[in-house]
């Protein structure tokens, strides 16, 4: 098994402890370091170059959206996991944008907790795509600002990987696009792999994004 490497950011020192204790009861993960604020947990990730970072949202100094997105911006392989009170709320669907690669909340039973991990850390998005949806729906501004930058993205895609993207967008997993589209899950995953190199985006999440900011999906519609 292949050591997890896992960074917490939370102002709150009952709540970092908490998640290093569920951490260092599990074979498999190492807590690399802690930081009680967004500037802190920015600085840790440079230093210590962790696999996934549970950011808080709200922290002094600078809050989890703006540290996801300098993290996310600088190229670094660290994936954040944002974690928040509420299951949706306007500052993870902000944060998501930033470039996080899912949420979770703070009451999530420690089974739980270690599987997102696992999952964002192996470079999925740990969102329930249905979730992610109604998260960019509900809360998404601005789309379509970049149609013609869209549309050039968009002709670099073959046939096959157009249709995955649409599926994508609509928030289906590997299995259903399997389905929908008659192929293996491994061919799918293949696909989805293209879609997101070739749309410059780090997971299913961002997939989303950007097929709703670029017009090919719409709120409360198919893409």
């Amino acid at each position: 098994m292949t050591e997890i490497r896992v960074a917490i950011a939370d102002d709150q020192q009952l709540v970092r402890a908490g998640f290093r204790m569920i951490l260092d009861a599990e074979p498999g993960f190492t807590v690399v370091g802690e930081a009680a604020d967004g500037l802190a947990a920015v600085n840790l990730v440079t230093r210590e170059e962790p696999d996934v970072v549970l950011m808080d949202v709200r922290m002094p100094h600078l809050d989890g959206i703006d540290a996801t997105r300098q993290i996310t911006a600088s190229g670094a392989a660290t994936r954040v996991l944002v974690v928040t009170t509420f299951d949706v709320d306007e500052y993870v669907a902000r944060a998501v944008r930033a470039g996080a690669s899912g949420f979770l909340l703070k009451d999530t039973p420690p089974d739980e907790l270690l599987r997102a991990i696992r999952v964002v850390a192996d470079g999925d998005a740990l969102l329930a795509p249905s979730s992610t949806r109604q998260l960019i729906e509900r809360f998404l501004t601005g789309g379509a600002a970049d149609l013609a930058d869209g549309d050039a993205v968009l002709e670099r895609l073959t046939e096959r990987e157009l249709e995955v993207l649409g599926l994508l967008a609509r928030g289906m997993s590997n299995a259903e696009i399997a389905g929908e589209l008659v192929l293996g899950e491994t061919t799918v995953k293949t696909h989805v792999g293209r879609v997101l190199a070739k749309l410059d985006v780090r997971d299913r999440v961002q997939v989303v994004v950007w097929a709703y900011e670029h017009g090919v999906a719409r709120p409360g519609g198919a893409s």
